[in-house]
């Protein structure tokens, strides 16, 4: 009789390779996510996007991928922690959203390759890849150190609000910095005064906004940091209700009330790092994927905001937004 294990041993090397290979179950690789929020409650299309950039690389999660999910709650203290966990995990890949997320990621490991969405820092100057072209490291991604779009922004702002000044500015000044200078800079051409109001957790947000009151702002810049845009609704309920215009780089903070942005195409952005894991995940390097910068800016206006306000939109500035929120 011709048992199982009489027919295997007669088979050839090859077959019984075969074999090995076809019982054994694919690999799914982790890739750990940093961020300040939970990025699935994040805007609409951000975390889609990058499912998207892993699909278009061949990767969909529960089959061939998995995430670890660490996030920070609106607490950039806790990234240390949490970049270190992942490495203690020994994910594949980590995707960092934002400058302290990719500060912690960059402190916790150099062998686990890094791809990031950061709108804030200088990629060069801030030590995080040695060129755009070559990184040269285990870092890449998406940076945005655009900080003459905060100017842009308040030139907007001023076609809307001639007589403008003052205009309160909230944001970080630990990751603002850039974006701060160049405000005050556009101002003074514009002969705009400027207010700067901190905003370290979501709880100095009542303050800000009283600051605001009390400095008679006839505006409010939100300046681009994850925190800001994690606090979207709350800063958006505050501005409607202090009848504030709000300006953003961001969508999001239109859809919660804002009444203009003006910034990247943010969902885009987290595709193509979905396709930069894919690649590394594949087998690339991050020193030698190129660090990329969004090539397309939305100018979005929410006319119901504008209307709560009593402001009449030029219609300049309406020809030219990508979209209209009625």
């Amino acid at each position: 009789m011709i048992t199982r294990r009489t027919f295997l041993w007669g088979l050839p090397l090859g077959t019984m390779s075969a074999f090995a290979a076809e019982a054994q179950p694919a690999k799914v690789s982790r890739i750990g996510i940093l961020t300040t929020g939970d990025p699935r409650s994040a805007p609409p299309g951000n975390w889609e996007g990058f499912l998207q950039g892993l699909r278009e690389s061949g990767y969909v999660e529960g089959q061939s991928i998995a995430f670890e999910h660490r996030y920070a709650q609106g607490k950039p203290e806790l990234f240390p922690d949490l970049a270190a966990d992942l490495v203690r995990l020994k994910v594949d890949v980590i995707f960092a959203r934002g400058p302290w997320a990719v500060t912690a990621a960059k402190a916790a490991t150099r062998t686990i390759p890094i791809v990031v969405i950061d709108l804030e820092s200088d990629p060069i100057a801030d030590g995080f890849v040695k060129s755009l072209a070559r990184p040269g490291g285990n870092i890449t991604g998406m940076f945005l150190d655009l900080a003459e779009l905060s100017g842009k922004q308040l030139q907007i702002l001023k076609e809307i609000i001639p007589k403008l000044s003052p205009v309160a500015v909230l944001g970080d000044p630990a990751v603002n910095a850039s974006q701060l200078r160049e405000l005050r800079v556009v101002a003074r051409s514009l002969a705009v005064q400027i207010e700067a109001l901190e905003m370290k957790s979501s709880k100095d947000l009542d303050g800000a906004f009283k600051a605001a009151n009390r400095g008679h702002a006839k505006a409010l810049i939100v300046l681009s940091n994850p925190l800001t845009l994690a606090s979207r609704t709350q800063i958006g309920d505050m501005a409607v209700k202090r009848r504030l215009p709000m300006m953003s780089l961001y969508r999001a903070h239109v859809e919660a009330g804002g009444l203009i942005s003006y910034g990247p195409d943010l969902p885009d952005m987290f595709r193509r790092c979905g396709v930069y894991v894919g690649r590394i995940l594949g087998g690339a390097s991050p020193g030698e994927l190129p660090v990329e910068r969004p090539v397309r800016f939305d100018l979005v206006v929410n006319m119901k905001t504008a209307k709560a306000l009593g402001l009449t939109i030029p219609q300049s500035l309406l020809l030219r937004a990508d979209e209209i929120i009625q």
